[in-house]
């Protein structure tokens, strides 16, 4: 079970430090999440910002043909939902678009657009957002490009997800809003160039459960589940088991919804922006240095902003540090967008809506999960802290508070680069004086305990193995703990490396 543990870094290899949040310890200086009666809202406040969805059910259906595969720019994840579709680099010499997503312009140099509309990409060389026409109105602008996919590609396709893993797949189709024969097509994490069919089923043993498909391709570029019944196309597979179940578990009924996915930033050029562009709607949180706010940039888009309190850190230095920030791209990472450079700093950064995990998990909805759910957000942590590590960086400060949780369940570690810049004094000897004096004893015996070779027994109802696996982490040496990969793997497959991968389509 598991992935295998990655060799530990050369002794001289170099981790550049990304430090949490502000402050340390328990109670110095983060930024605290506050219950509904102590939140702090403005007037005015501007509704949500809207959160559209590419699935949808009832959609007209027409037999396909066989159209060319081409792949396309990244995808990316939404604040509060589960990762969207993620597709590849863009072919050459492709130019018609088509959009998969609504999008209404947030700065004047945007092309506002609807879904289905067909786009002529007139520049694409200027990474996350690129210059488009509107063959629909004539009028051109600046277009996220993950809002798009060729036109008669497989990328357009509702249904087609991408690169998403098994993983993801099934905690979309396994909203409670979904009915049974909800599906998604995906590549095969196993198997180059194959495609994978997921499905929701429902029986009275599992109750809601996901089947997988695998599609093996033809030399001849057809596509199959089973080898009795070959098709020219994707397209034309789909449509054939949307009609019959043919062998499946449930004849397909509805795409798999998405929310839009979260947008490169905020706008083309969007970066060192004004704070007059920024409106505190509605006070989240705050600490020693500062606040969290969730709040709206241009009157368009909803945003978390994180204000910090003048003389708190150098203006120069936390430019630097945020532009190492702002190239820490991964779904598993809250996303930094822009920042007010000029004192007092405003950190923006995309909003999620249930806060911190720490106050999750205290809060009815979160002491209502199960292990399977707890395993999942488990896992999704250590993907994301498997990618810090892949890029040889240190957080420093990973714990509940600094992970935070969107819609369905989504995890994300937040809180770079900040309590190392902080030049205060008073914040420095915290650090010590809080944690063995404000505190008392407590702290104190639980460090001589832990210098003994004390770890805490394993909770109740929690299976030996995860016990196991905390104490690995546990381990006194470091090089003898796991990486963030090995726990990844371990926790992704935790519960599936009983099952069959897919089901076996000869039986079909």
């Amino acid at each position: 079970m598991g992935a295998g543990k990655s060799k530990p870094k050369e002794p001289g290899q170099r981790s550049m430090s990304l430090d949490g949040t502000i402050g340390t310890g328990s109670d110095s200086g983060h930024f605290h999440h506050l219950g509904p009666a102590q939140q702090t809202q403005t007037p005015n406040r501007s509704p949500a910002v809207g959160t559209g969805r590419r699935g949808h059910q009832g959609q007209h259906q027409h037999a396909p043909t066989n159209t060319p595969e081409l792949a396309l720019f990244g995808g990316v994840d939404h604040t509060g939902t589960i990762t969207s579709p993620q597709r590849g680099p863009l072919s050459g010499g492709v130019t018609t678009f088509v959009a998969l997503y609504d999008y209404e312009s947030r700065t004047a140099s945007d092309l506002t657009f609807r879904k289905g509309d067909r786009l002529q990409i007139v520049n694409n060389t200027e990474g996350d957002w690129w210059l488009a026409r509107s063959l629909t109105t004539g009028e051109s602008g600046y277009i996220p490009s993950n809002y798009v996919a060729p036109s008669d590609s497989i990328q357009a396709e509702e249904w087609y997800f991408g690169k998403i893993t098994r993983r993801d797949s099934e905690r979309l189709l396994l909203n409670l809003q979904n009915r049974r024969g909800t599906f998604l097509v995906r590549e095969s994490e196993t198997t180059k160039g194959a495609y994978c069919l997921s499905v929701l089923d429902y029986d009275n043993t599992k109750g809601l459960n996901v089947k997988h498909y695998k599609i093996r391709k033809l030399d001849s570029g057809g596509f199959y589940i089973t080898s009795r019944t070959q098709f020219t196309s994707l397209q034309q597979l789909v449509f054939h088991y949307r009609k019959h179940s043919d062998g499946l578990c449930h004849a397909l009924s509805d795409v798999c919804p998405v929310a839009k996915p979260q947008t490169q930033g905020l706008a083309r050029d969007a970066w060192e922006i004004p704070r007059e562009s920024l409106r505190l709607d509605l006070k989240l949180g705050q600490g020693c240095f500062g606040e969290v706010w969730m709040g709206t940039w241009n009157g368009t888009t909803r945003v978390a902003i994180k204000t910090l309190k003048p003389g708190t850190m150098s203006p120069e230095a936390f430019l630097q540090e945020a532009q190492v920030m702002k190239k820490l791209r991964h779904e598993k990472l809250v996303q930094l967008y822009a920042v007010v450079s000029e004192e007092p700093i405003y950190i923006v950064t995309e909003y999620m809506s249930q806060g911190s995990l720490l106050d999750f998990l205290k809060g009815d909805a979160g002491k209502m999960l199960r292990l399977p759910q707890l395993v999942d957000m488990a896992a999704q942590i250590a993907a994301g802290m498997a990618y810090v590590e892949r890029m040889n960086y240190v957080h420093r400060d990973l714990r509940a508070a600094n992970i935070l949780v969107g819609d369905s369940l989504v995890c994300k570690v937040a809180d770079f680069g900040l309590a190392r810049l902080i030049e205060d004094n008073e914040y420095t000897a915290r650090q010590g004086d809080i944690f063995y004096s404000t505190t008392c004893m407590v702290n104190r015996e639980v460090l001589d305990q832990v210098e003994r070779g004390y770890r805490m027994p394993c909770p109740a109802e929690c299976p030996s193995s995860l016990h196991e696996l905390m104490l690995s982490c546990w381990r006194k040496d470091p090089e003898e703990r796991p990486t963030f990969e090995y726990l990844q793997g371990f926790l992704e497959d935790y519960f599936t490396s009983t099952e069959p991968q897919y089901q076996p389509g000869e039986n079909l």
